[in-house]
């Protein structure tokens, strides 16, 4: 059940409820629901729609949780999408299947990677075949109206025919405005102002990514929030700093090159991988791993949002277009092996399983919950030789988290696996924001009540930032 949270507003006969429909006290299934009650009206903006995952995938009694959009949706005007993580999208479809049919705001960048996700989502857990998820995505396609950063936009809350007959009382407020700020998560996410009536600010964190990454700018926080809704997946760690990542990153390789065998990077097809790719070319660029180490970038999902990446270079920060000047390609660079189909996967992991021959694998999914990473895990888990880089967040319940914790044994299609590989964790490649940055987010808001509702952390992460911030 969402659990509402009134704030007082001085405009006339306004309420503002805040609920939550997933993403409240877990990191998966991110839905927010901004509800706007005056004069007797009701209104509705969602922000979000995320897919549930790991531990937050089943009920309190350990059954699988619907998917189904089990709240109301006559009284929505539109859906606002932070950023493409499928916890942020994922039940995207769902909800368009209740009838769902108000405009999906979003930036540009948003706009062309939703489909791209949500298209192996339709494939993988409907099973839906090619025609029949280009219907769905062309539905999606039509109703998405990209924003650009910086720009106020209205969200009309009542037809125009009836701001004409209301009263002025009723025409006040008629409207909400709408803006995207970049959040330095991955390409295109941005953190939501939403302005009311009286001119004070709700802001919507979405997901913030961490401060002085090489491929994406920092996020710089808004100048007003009177209501402030923060991630806090982080809010109980400090990262590795870039540079100690990078440096760790080359000591696993040359460790791994002296003993043979494989590097898997489990990663997500949009912003883990980019960032490893980024580091990797770095290293290569400057002779401290070997430049002929193959890098096998084996997910064609991460291959299309890569290209989507090099398309919008104007979203990228200082240093990484400094790169592209003088000639260098961090994202497109000659030792890159891009697999696409299948059987050339499998002939990969074969072929690994039997020479050990050294190399490094960036392959989906994140959380190792699915996705061909899966393959390469379940034949070279056994081996000594091999190495895990754990280069994200790993939910309660996934075998990301069983790795993480240095289980001797895991399961993969219902078969126990042995693990003898070398497993590391590497909080630098976050691409969340850690407590420091969390605190500075804050911190740097100049005007507003600043009454901040903590959510998408486990327990011990939302309270521990919550002490930091009191």
């Amino acid at each position: 059940m969402p659990t509402p949270l009134k704030t007082s507003t001085q405009t006339t006969n306004l309420e503002i409820n805040l609920k939550h429909h997933g993403g409240k006290l877990g990191v998966t299934g991110s839905c927010h629901e901004l509800s706007i009650k005056h004069n007797g009206n009701n209104h509705g903006i969602l922000i979000d729609c995320g897919l549930f995952q790991g531990r937050d995938a089943k009920d309190k009694n350990g059954n699988e949780r619907k998917l189904d959009i089990e709240f109301p949706i006559a009284h929505l005007k539109a859906l606002i999408l932070t950023h493409t993580h499928i916890d942020h999208i994922g039940r995207l479809p769902w909800l368009l299947a209740k009838g769902f049919k108000q405009p999906i705001y979003c930036t540009p960048a948003t706009a062309e990677l939703v489909p791209l996700m949500l298209d192996d989502g339709l494939k993988l857990q409907l099973g839906l075949n090619k025609g029949q998820r280009e219907r769905v995505l062309a539905l999606i396609r039509k109703q998405i109206k990209p924003i650009p950063y910086n720009q106020w936009h209205r969200i009309p809350l009542t037809s125009s025919s009836a701001s004409r007959s209301s009263s002025p009382l009723k025409t006040r407020f008629s409207s909400l405005y709408l803006r995207f700020q970049p959040a330095g998560h991955i390409l295109g996410s941005a953190y939501v102002e939403i302005k009311l009536p009286n001119n004070e600010v709700i802001v919507f964190s979405g997901d913030l990514g961490p401060s002085k990454t090489p491929l994406l700018p920092d996020p710089t926080p808004p100048k007003r929030a009177d209501l402030l809704v923060i991630e806090s997946t982080y809010g109980n760690k400090i990262h590795d700093s870039v540079e100690t990542r990078a440096t760790r990153l080359q000591q696993i390789i040359e460790r791994s090159l002296e003993d043979g065998g494989a590097i898997i990077i489990p990663a997500f097809s949009v912003g883990r991988t980019q960032e490893l790719l980024f580091d990797i070319e770095h290293l290569i660029h400057h002779k401290k791993i070997d430049s002929k180490i193959p890098i096998i970038l084996d997910s064609p999902l991460a291959n299309k949002v890569t290209k989507q990446y090099r398309r919008f270079k104007k979203l990228w920060s200082k240093e990484a277009t400094t790169k592209l000047n003088n000639h260098r390609h961090p994202l497109n660079f000659e030792q890159c092996i891009v697999i696409e189909s299948h059987k050339e996967h499998m002939k990969i992991v074969n072929r690994l399983k039997s020479t050990a021959e050294p190399c490094i694998i960036v392959a989906a999914s994140g959380m190792c919950a699915g996705g061909r990473v899966m393959n390469y895990l379940e034949a070279l888990l056994p081996d000594k030789r091999t190495d895990i880089i754990l280069a994200g967040y790993q939910a309660h319940g996934t075998l990301g988290r069983d790795l993480q914790n240095q289980e001797h044994q895991v399961w993969i299609d219902n078969q126990p696996i042995n693990v003898n590989a070398q497993i590391h964790t590497m909080s630098g490649y976050s691409a969340h924001a850690d407590q420091s940055d969390l605190i500075k987010f804050v911190e740097g808001i100049e005007e507003g009540r600043k009454e901040i509702v903590v959510v998408h952390g486990e327990r011990e992460a939302r309270e521990a930032l919550c002490a930091a911030l009191t």
